[in-house]
């Protein structure tokens, strides 16, 4: 009897431990497809961004082991490349390296740096000579940021003193959900001190969509949109602007366009840059808050001074730091169109893979200097 119970016992623990091997060996595929319970689905989702991350460096590290055995044996004909030694270590070297790299990755992507930039609009401002900006993007609440990653965020602006706050989009990772409590994060960000107030535009996440590795699924428009993002901003003292401009004291305008590859999914349409200035006076200074950085040279012309984006994430991780430099005219940082002054924010928060390697998280301070 004793006997039978061990072998049940033992039976037991293989198919849990089966069980619990799948999920997690599986985590992408089903945190995507396991929707209840929903602290399984949360721990599957968490799993399978930490996942992504770790397996494309154990695919790269690998890729580069296999290259350099195959020269070492083939090219160059070394004999020791062949011995159960060799094989050891460079079995040590790679997990080392996936090991040290995916632990940095994770939590280099939790600290937040802030870049500084100086320009000059050739305008004048009464009584104003200076105005100092906080840009802050693609924050991704959700699974990857919560409301310990807020505090940071708020923490990193606060410091700054700023008289202005724009948020170019990304607030949230495409499903209000995952947020743990979004409540608390409210609270936090209404801690956010700006002389003028927080402004922001949509971005191509803040939609519910389904997600998988990071990449979206179409589904039914009507089924998108989510109130609760905006009574999110409303609670929180940040005034959306789709397609909107707002004159500040009557000193400077802020505009907030609609995002490109959101309009287009939920069949909006999208107000032109010179259509956004039409209306406006142009002797005052003009800021624009569009998530990506598109259409820079119609910005430029329809008469913006300042246009601030975000989006690219700059890559976020190697070699997508390098390989996003083909993909946009200005990837990250300062770019200079006629008169117009382009910064595009890498972003303070993750998309997909829950890591950063050569890239960081990011706020951006524009200390912007008017004509005196």
């Amino acid at each position: 009897m004793g006997s039978c119970h061990s072998i049940l016992r033992t039976l037991a623990f293989r198919i849990i431990f089966a069980i619990a091997y799948t999920l997690v060996s599986t985590s992408l595929l089903s945190g995507f497809l396991i929707k209840k319970p929903a602290w399984l689905h949360r721990i599957l989702k968490i799993i399978g961004n930490y996942f992504l991350g770790i397996f494309l460096y154990v695919l790269m590290i690998i890729l580069v082991a296999d290259i350099g055995r195959l020269l070492f044996k083939y090219i160059f004909r070394f004999s020791w490349i062949r011995s159960p030694l060799a094989f050891t270590l460079t079995g040590a070297v790679c997990s080392i390296l996936i090991i040290t790299i995916s632990i940095f990755g994770i939590f280099h992507a939790k600290k937040i740096k802030v870049s500084s930039y100086n320009v000059t609009v050739d305008k004048t401002v009464p009584d104003t000579d200076s105005l100092k900006i906080v840009l802050l993007a693609d924050t991704h609440f959700g699974y990857n940021a919560g409301a310990i990653h807020a505090q940071k965020i708020v923490n990193k602006i606060n410091q700054q003193n700023p008289d202005l706050v724009c948020i170019a989009g990304d607030i949230f990772d495409n499903e209000f959900d995952a947020i743990r409590k979004p409540e608390e994060i409210e609270k936090i960000l209404q801690t956010i001190h700006s002389r003028y107030g927080i402004y922001a535009c949509w971005g191509n996440h803040d939609l519910n969509e389904p997600i998988l590795a990071g990449f979206t699924f179409n589904q039914n428009t009507n089924d998108i949109s989510d109130p609760r993002m905006k009574e999110f901003l409303q609670k929180s003292n940040i005034h959306l602007l789709e397609d909107e401009s707002v004159l500040i004291n009557n000193k400077f305008y802020i505009v907030g366009r609609k995002d490109a590859s959101l309009s287009e999914k939920i069949a909006e349409i999208r107000q032109t840059p010179k259509q956004l200035t039409s209306s406006l006076d142009k002797n005052k200074p003009v800021i624009f808050i569009d998530h990506q950085p598109k259409e820079l040279q119609e910005l430029a012309a329809a008469g913006a001074d300042l246009d601030l984006c975000g989006h690219t994430h700059d890559g976020q991780t190697f070699p997508g730091n390098i390989t996003i430099r083909f993909l946009w005219e200005n990837p990250c940082g300062y770019l200079k169109k006629d008169t117009m002054h382009n910064i595009v924010t890498s972003g303070a928060g993750v998309w997909g893979p829950a890591m950063r390697i050569g890239t960081d998280s990011k706020i951006c301070v524009i200390n912007v200097s008017f004509q005196s």
